[in-house]
């Protein structure tokens, strides 16, 4: 066992005052403990005590501390770009909730008494506010259930959280000397390895890579971790590639390019859970996810049929040209879309907030949306139908504006002739079909009519106006309920068709950034794709943590995509926007 870094010889001397100050309130009623608010000097680090909770059964108290990067020993070279700090703070991040884990109180006490904890990390490394590196030290966030009996203060299991269980985890998870160095390394170089090869897609106009030996199914439908007993990636020949890293490493698998691709198969053979593994291809895995090397364009968005959303003056003429009464589609609301409705402004505000791929899985989208056959298309005479389906438009999508299209089908063949690639799916492994499929399209003509779409139409651009989340009373305010509800006020944004949204902290994240929107970008005049870049691009350049200047200390939020936040903000029952001129 590795021997720990030591500082007992001064600690007592150090906190003496705060232990003090701690111990007198034992058996006091639960508000003693707001006295507490403040900063303390510890031999290792500076604590913050940032809000105390009311009462044992209330969400327990926040706070922070601050050690000295010298102190915590990490080497330069693992901090010297925000990508290597996100990789250490993602790791150090973890340790500590595994340590937290360990060190617990025994006995603990009423409602919330004796927790400690940080925020939780699923299998993607995201920025997020629990741990912030800066070039001075590093600042952790986390949360402790101060003990009580009832409602009065238990200070002496207080004081040991303090005095013995904080330090200990500390030393164990935040000191270099302490923690596995060589596994943080093995995460900084993977993590850097993952960025080196997206760049290398760019070059090489791919939009998706699946490394061979990935393991993409999952344990099971409510985990996230991978099938250990699942067969492993093997791309197949004709559309391998290589990337060859700066460090000399060499990674092959399936590269997927630009342009329009089927996956096809039998049902149960993996045609979803391939496009599940793209799905969260936008994101960096950690070692063991088994999709460590599954990279997707990091504006991929995932759209799907959603009945029952509302949808604020969006233009959906490219797909739906009038609904009946002969009503006016350029400037569409309602708040409960139909199928192929929900589904036509999902693509169109996906392009709004800068999505370059289209993830679409025929088992989750609206027949009418995706395809009109030839025996419907003689019953209904192409004037009595409003809709023109995607796959009279997919290819105006990418011909014109350069937006490719991830397509998982099984009962639609009219789709061959628009595809660049068709990769079936047999027992979890991909085969290239494409030339069979276009040898079966060029044999076997569809009978149905395509509609001539040279160009994909027009697409508008919004302006939130900026009386939207107007706070009227106390009651006007943001509650996140869960990873995919959001209420503010009475009006509830439903999020459960945002199947690419990882956690309840990016949900978090993306109610913090809607309210600096709705404080610095809403003025009737910016557009939604002008604000929404501006703000990541602040976010690139200063951190997420500095662009969330008035959420100070909030250790529980992670990065939400540009794609999610646009999206939670349209699904806004409340929403006001006016159209600018068109593109």
């Amino acid at each position: 066992m590795r021997k720990l870094v030591s500082f007992k010889g001064v600690f007592l001397i150090r906190m003496a005052n705060f232990e003090k100050k701690l111990l007198a309130l034992d058996g006091k009623g639960y508000g003693g403990y707001k006295s507490l608010v403040g900063a303390y000097s510890f031999p290792l680090y500076k604590l913050v005590i940032d809000h105390i909770q009311a009462d044992p059964f209330a969400p327990p108290s926040t706070m922070h501390l601050l050690i000295d990067r010298k102190k915590a020993g990490i080497p330069a070279e693992l901090l010297d770009s925000k990508n290597k700090q996100i990789a250490v703070a993602d790791f150090l991040q973890r340790n500590f909730s595994k340590q937290a884990d360990k060190n617990r109180l025994n006995n603990r006490g009423t409602g919330h008494s004796g927790e400690l904890r940080i925020d939780s990390c699923g299998q993607e490394i995201i920025e997020r506010t629990a741990i912030v590196i800066s070039a001075q030290q590093i600042e952790v966030r986390f949360e402790v259930g101060l003990p009580a009996a009832g409602r009065r203060i238990k200070a002496r299991d207080a004081n040991k959280i303090f005095k013995d269980l904080l330090p200990r985890i500390v030393q164990k998870s935040l000191l270099y000397a302490n923690i596995d160095q060589q596994l943080l390394k093995q995460q900084v170089k993977l993590f850097r390895e993952q960025q080196e090869i997206r760049e290398q897609m760019k070059r090489r106009h791919l939009v998706a890579f699946v490394a061979n030996g990935s393991l993409l199914p999952r344990a099971s439908g409510s985990s996230d971790l991978p099938l250990t007993t699942g067969t492993p990636f093997r791309s197949p020949s004709s559309l391998e590639v290589t990337f060859e890293l700066k460090n000399g490493k060499k990674v092959s698998g399936m590269g997927i390019s630009q342009g329009i691709t089927l996956i096809v198969g039998g049902g149960y053979h993996g045609k979803s859970t391939l496009l599940q593994a793209l799905d969260f291809g936008v994101y960096d895995h950690i070692k063991g996810d088994g999709r460590e090397f599954v990279l997707t364009d990091r504006t991929a968005m995932k759209v799907r049929a959603e009945d029952g959303r509302s949808v604020a003056n969006v233009n959906i003429t490219p797909f739906i040209n009038h609904i009946p009464g002969r009503r006016d589609t350029s400037t569409f609301s309602t708040v409960n879309a139909s199928g192929s409705t929900s589904q036509a402004a999902n693509v169109i505000e996906a392009l709004e907030s800068g999505t370059k791929t289209l993830l679409i899985d025929e088992d989750t989208s609206a027949t009418n949306f995706m395809i009109r056959d030839a025996r419907m298309q003689r019953l209904v005479a192409s004037d009595k139908e409003p809709i023109t389906p995607f796959v009279d438009k997919i290819k105006a999508l990418y011909n014109q504006l350069g937006i490719s299209t991830i397509l998982v089908t099984g009962g639609s063949g009219d789709y061959f002739e628009m595809a660049d690639h068709v990769i079936m799916m047999n027992e979890y492994q991909p085969g290239d079909v494409t030339k069979r499929a276009h040898e079966i399209a060029d044999m076997e003509e569809s009978e149905r009519s395509a509609a001539d779409e040279q160009k994909f139409g027009t697409l508008d651009e919004r302006i939130p106006k900026k009386s939207n989340f107007r706070i009227i009373s106390r009651k006007d305010r943001f509650k996140v309920r869960n990873k995919k509800e959001i209420t503010f006020g009475h009006s509830n944004i439903d999020l459960s068709a945002l199947e690419q949204l990882t956690d309840t902290s990016q949900t978090r994240g993306i109610v913090a950034l809607i309210q600096i929107l709705k404080a610095e970008y809403f003025d009737d005049q910016t557009t939604f794709a002008e604000m929404t870049e501006k703000l990541y691009a602040d976010i690139q350049q200063q951190g997420l943590d500095r662009v969330l200047s008035s959420k100070r200390h909030a250790g529980n939020l992670a990065l939400p995509r540009r794609q999610e936040l646009c999206a939670a903000v349209n699904r806004y029952r409340g929403l006001r926007v006016i159209k600018k001129e068109t593109r």
